[in-house]
This record gives structure tokens, C-alpha cells and sequence, in this order.
């Protein structure tokens, strides 16, 4: 159970979840961005075309349609380290790995095979994707930390409420204890909880 639970907390294993529930995602909204190619690229760049293409679809909008979907996907996929990893810097590192890997290879794909069509649309895309980079630190950063303070001020309640349990009083001279003692301090009446009930005898 526990090399179950570690491996879903590993890094490649976030990664992996991550970019299925990005393909899986553009697979149900049928997104697709259309992207241009040089008329004179070698025929035989068909598999490149369709992996730049497929790339594309994940990271890159030219609508406000597109401009919703790609960061709201996006930002929906951020949550998952958010969740796993109580740390905001393995959060935003784990999530820029991820937003790096397509965006790397469909920049280094585009301008090797299409290098005019990559020139026209570099500068455009390239601020987007970096205002989009920007956005998944400050989601990761901000709900990480906001998640953290939500879970301290749940053990601070567990906590207090361990301390109350441990709270008794002694039946004969109602002195107070934060724990349960044998004797009480105060009179020396010897406590004890047998069957619920508070039984009090001197030493």
C-alpha cells in the first residue's frame, strides 16, 4: 500500500497524469488551434506536422475561446501537485516541468521544420506562453500556500481537541488538570474511570 501511495506522489508519475489529462481534455472539447506551414517543407515532415500540430493543441490559443480553455485547463491541471505535494516549491517546479516539456518541443519542432511559418508567429505565441508560465507560479504558489494554512489550522483543532479530552477534574475538590492523573494534586483522592463513572478514594 505504501509503494502504491509513493508512486503516485512521484514526480514522473504527477507528470505523466498530468499531460493524459491535458490530451484527454482536448480529445473531449475537440480543441484545435491551426497552425501554418511552409510551402515548401520537405513532404516527408508529415509525422513532425502532426506531433507540432498535437503540441499545439495543448499549449498554444489564438481565440478567446482558446485563450479559456488553455489556461483553464491548465489551471485545473496545476491543482493535482497542489493537492499531492505539501512543499509550494516541488508545486510550482513540478508544474512548470510539465508546462515546459510540450512547450519545448513544439518550438523546437516548429522551427526546425517550418522556420517562416515559426518566425511569423514566435513573437506572439512566445508572450503568451510566458504570461501563461506566469499565471500556473502564482496558482501554484498562491493555492499551495492558502491549502497549507487551511491544513495547520486543522491540526491546531485536532490538537485542541486532544486537549480537551485529556481535561478532568477531581470529584472531591474540583481541581482541574489538563491530563489525567492518578491522584489528584490537590487532595491526594485517588482517581480512577472504571465503566464511564469517576471513582474517588483518599491515599
Amino acid at each position: 500500500m505504501m509503494k502504491i501511495k509513493s508512486l503516485f506522489k512521484s514526480k514522473l508519475m504527477v507528470f505523466c497524469i498530468q499531460i493524459l489529462i491535458l490530451l484527454i481534455s482536448s480529445a473531449i472539447f475537440n480543441y484545435r488551434i491551426q497552425i501554418n506551414f511552409d510551402l515548401s517543407i520537405d513532404p516527408r515532415a508529415g509525422e513532425q506536422q502532426f506531433i507540432i500540430q498535437f503540441l499545439a493543441n495543448i499549449i498554444l490559443y489564438n481565440t478567446i475561446h482558446g485563450f479559456l480553455f488553455i489556461n483553464i485547463t491548465w489551471v485545473i491541471v496545476s491543482l493535482l501537485p497542489i493537492l499531492i505535494f505539501n512543499n509550494f516549491r516541488k508545486v510550482y517546479s513540478m508544474n512548470l516541468t510539465t508546462f515546459f516539456f510540450p512547450n519545448f518541443f513544439f518550438y523546437v519542432f516548429y522551427w526546425r521544420y517550418s522556420i517562416t511559418s515559426f518566425n511569423s508567429i514566435f513573437p506572439t505565441f512566445l508572450v503568451e506562453t510566458i504570461a501563461l508560465a506566469i499565471t500556473l507560479v502564482i496558482v501554484s504558489i498562491g493555492l499551495s500556500l492558502l491549502l497549507k494554512l487551511i491544513r495547520n489550522e486543522e491540526k491546531k483543532v485536532d490538537i485542541m481537541d486532544i486537549e480537551l479530552k485529556n481535561r478532568s477534574e477531581c470529584p472531591q475538590c474540583g481541581a482541574k488538570f489538563d491530563s489525567k492523573p492518578k491522584y489528584c494534586y490537590n487532595c491526594n483522592t485517588y482517581l480512577k474511570e472504571e465503566l464511564g463513572e469517576i471513582i474517588g478514594s483518599k491515599k
